[in-house]
């Protein structure tokens, strides 16, 4: 793991200078910036989860709408399709509920729960919809979506970053009532799960998050991560490049660095890493914050990873999360997997 380099191990007079710019400052909160700092500090990273506020949500949108929403010329979509397969197997899960709720962590636009709900409300089923993001503009759009295709259902948001936080008990209706006949189906997709940092504590936070009743429902990539061939597609090719000219122009450090796409062995995940072709201070100076930090020439930090599961590995995550297995599916060319959790009786 990288070490933070100390100002007596580069002299900022050797070191060109980056200052994050007024909308970098705009987006993030102050605890959101003390995470940045801490997470290139300690790690080398710029988490993943960050790139979906500010501009970065058009810039995700923007690549949903263009590589991922089914056309006419590309009718296919891995999340929905996994959803209409598993449907019935959902539902039947919940017979014993009058009544659902969708909790949808991490919703962005909302796009791939569209059928999912349509059939839900059909049965007289639903009882509302909620969208939790870590973006605000990603939720503004899921709610312009959302009005338009379901205008009377009952609808709500709320931002959450699932890696630091359970799902607020006050979105999560009947939560503590043994009895209840409502259940949660708290959804997970866009193969998020794979782009955490601690997936552990991601996990931990659904678990927290759920009653007896209630299922956990999430997508991810299966796989071997080691043997990426090396070729950059979707989101390590499209989205990567967008969040590299962003940070490019938001943190300041021009053109003095190259975007590096490859397998990381230490976190089993294929990343897209600066490198950087100097000695950079970055200055960050906001509110109470007034930090320095220095990357050496030659050093990298990650903006973007995606972990792909090899099942037994996924499985044992789920159990030491204190989960337990309901069922899972995959595509038809075993690519991608939807798996359906509960909470381990006890």
């Amino acid at each position: 793991m990288a070490q933070f380099n100390s100002d007596s191990q580069i002299s900022t007079s050797t070191s060109r200078i980056a200052k994050p710019s007024s909308e970098f400052y705009s987006v993030f909160s102050e605890e959101e910036i003390l995470g940045i700092i801490h997470a290139l500090e300690v790690r080398r990273e710029i988490p993943l989860k960050y790139s979906y506020k500010g501009r970065g949500a058009k810039i995700w949108n923007d690549f949903y709408l263009k590589y991922i929403i089914p056309t006419w010329y590309r009718t296919s979509n891995i999340e929905i399709n996994l959803l209409k397969d598993n449907f019935q197997y959902i539902n039947g899960n919940l017979q014993n509920c009058e009544k659902v709720n969708i909790i949808d962590v991490g919703s962005g636009n909302s796009y791939p729960v569209r059928e999912f709900i349509r059939k839900l409300n059909k049965l007289g089923k639903l009882n509302k919809y909620v969208a939790l993001d870590i973006s605000k503009e990603l939720l503004n759009l899921s709610q312009t979506n959302i009005i338009k295709w379901f205008p009377h259902l009952k609808f709500t948001n709320n931002t959450i970053d699932i890696e630091n936080h359970s799902i607020p008990k006050h979105l999560l209706q009947n939560q503590d009532k043994l009895d209840s006949n409502t259940a949660n189906i708290i959804l997970h997709l866009g193969v998020t799960m794979g782009n955490h940092h601690n997936r552990k504590a991601a996990f931990k936070n659904f678990r927290d998050s759920m009653d007896k009743n209630d299922l956990l429902v999430f997508t991810n990539e299966i796989g071997c991560n080691s043997q990426w061939n090396g070729e950059a597609r979707g989101g390590c090719n499209y989205h990567a490049q967008q969040i590299y000219k962003w940070i490019q122009a938001n943190i300041g450090i021009n053109e003095d660095c190259e975007l590096i796409r490859k397998y990381d062995l230490e976190t089993d995940s294929v990343v897209a890493n600066i490198k950087f072709c100097h000695n950079y201070t970055i200055n960050f100076s906001f509110m109470e914050i007034d930090k320095n930090v220095e990357i050496s020439q030659g050093e990298e930090i990650t903006i973007w990873r995606h972990h792909k599961f090899e099942i037994p590995r996924l499985l044992q995550e789920i159990e030491e999360a204190g989960l337990q297995l309901v069922h899972y599916s995959t595509n038809k060319y075993s690519s991608h997997i939807m798996v359906i959790c509960s909470i381990v009786n006890s």
